[in-house]
């Protein structure tokens, strides 16, 4: 209207102050909201969707990660490990077994040579033949042998017909004698001499001393008669034992050559249906193994299949080898079937003792004390894993010691109310993997410890 003055404009408003600090000061209010931020990033250009698809990313990735390090973190809490592992402690029986390794031989095994050298002419017997005492083996070559034979027994009859001239000889010598004699008696000495009468005599002698000698070489050529027939029985090999032959080194037409040593010409074993298991014994077992223990033992050649036997004898010699002292001990196998061989390598386990209805426990619970546990299980940091450390000269002692001063013999730890404690036991029979146990506070299902869990990272 007119006459009235005009409204005052309003005036603007003051411009906010910016304060010369850091950089860091102008940051985002915050009283700014959610709705304010997402709507500034939507008043934006097309420029700025890059930027608010990378911010949104990020988010996301937080979130997730988030979740999967909680989720993580709950699930170690479920799983965790409890801090010993125990075993329930059970009755049972333990068995000390002797394992000793070895080979198969025969029960008695023959080497068949030769006395002669010759030609071989026939071979009878082949590896694995089936043999009985005194069939031919082999023959050799006797032409040569055969002629000195009756060479011999020539020589036999010419000492012979030298006895019977030398026979007559020495009873012409008596009868010159005696007529000698007759002849000086009816003289009075007169026909015949003293030196005559002494000549008969000494004639009569010599005849009996060459026909002594003349039967000395008849039975001379006797003998080399019989020592040229014995050496044609000779030139036939023949079997000395009821047996399998093993070994065969002899070939029709093969020269037979002896010298100081007969040529091993055929091995036989003896009843291959029974056998020996000849077996090392380590020095510290020999003490348990004595006769007529049973045993098993298994070979490569049958590794499903296990065979019964028996000791037969240990030795009481040693043997040295590589500085390890072993007693040799024969084992009696039975061989029915013949699936063993001989040189075949075994492995036999000799039972040596056993105990029935004890407490047995694990080897791991006889080692085990809480404080080498906690020592073996307990994390070091990087450093000192990768800094070598001087080490201690002395193990200081533990709560568990203390309140358990068991420092001599042997002790098993059980678990009772989440903590360690010492029961001393004493040891008995053991296989190495389990071992007798004795002792006052020992009881069916008692918790023993093994061993310690390493902590959960």
């Amino acid at each position: 209207m007119k006459g009235q003055p005009p409204s005052p404009e309003p005036e603007p408003a003051a411009a906010p102050e910016v304060s010369a600090q850091s950089p860091s000061a102008v940051k985002t209010s915050p009283a700014v909201t959610a709705t304010d931020l997402a709507a500034a990033i939507q008043s934006g250009g097309p420029g700025k969707h890059l930027k608010r698809n990378l911010l949104l990313g990020l988010l996301l990735l937080a979130a997730v990660g988030g979740s999967w390090f909680w989720w993580q973190r709950s699930q170690r809490r479920q799983h965790q490990l409890p801090p010993f592992v125990t075993v329930k402690l059970a009755r049972g029986e333990v068995h000390l077994v002797i394992t000793a390794t070895g080979t198969l031989d025969p029960t008695n095994e023959v080497t068949v040579g030769s006395e002669l050298s010759g030609i071989t002419l026939e071979v009878n017997a082949d590896i694995n033949d089936r043999v009985t005492k005194g069939q031919p083996l082999a023959k050799l070559d006797t032409s040569r042998l055969t002629q000195q034979t009756e060479s011999s027994r020539a020589n036999v009859r010419a000492a012979q017909a030298k006895v019977e001239q030398i026979e007559a000889t020495v009873r012409e010598s008596i009868a010159n004698l005696a007529r000698q004699q007759n002849l000086r008696k009816l003289s009075n000495g007169m026909a015949t001499t003293k030196s005559d009468l002494d000549t008969a005599v000494a004639s009569a002698d010599r005849a009996k001393a060459d026909l002594l000698s003349a039967e000395a070489e008849v039975g001379t050529a006797q003998a080399q008669v019989k020592i040229n027939e014995n050496d044609l029985t000779k030139a036939v090999i023949k079997s000395p034992i009821d047996g399998v032959v093993l070994t065969r080194n002899l070939e029709p037409g093969q020269t037979v050559v002896v010298s100081f040593t007969a040529p091993q010409l055929f091995i036989i074993a003896e009843s291959p249906e029974k056998m020996k298991l000849n077996v090392a014994i380590a020095e510290a077992d020999i003490g348990r193994v004595a006769m007529g223990q049973a045993s098993t033992f298994t070979v490569d050649a049958w590794p499903d299949r296990s065979y019964i036997a028996k000791v037969s004898r240990v030795a009481y010699g040693s043997e040295v080898k590589d500085n390890v002292v072993t007693y040799l001990a024969e084992l009696e196998v039975s061989n029915v079937d013949l699936s063993l061989r001989p040189g075949m390598t075994a492995t036999a386990d000799i039972p040596v003792a056993e105990a029935r209805d004890i407490f047995i426990a694990q080897a791991a619970a006889l080692r085990f004390t809480p404080a080498n546990a906690v020592a073996a299980t307990a994390k070091k940091p990087f450093l000192l894993n990768i800094i070598p450390m001087p080490g201690r000269g002395s193990k200081r002692p533990t709560v568990a010691d203390e309140e358990n001063p068991v420092s001599e013999g042997h002790r098993i730890w059980v678990l009772r109310d989440g903590t360690p404690e010492a029961i001393p036991v004493t040891i008995g029979l053991s296989d190495g993997r389990h071992t007798g146990v004795t002792g006052e506070g020992l009881v069916e299902n008692l918790n023993i410890i093994i061993r310690a869990n390493a902590p959960a990272s």
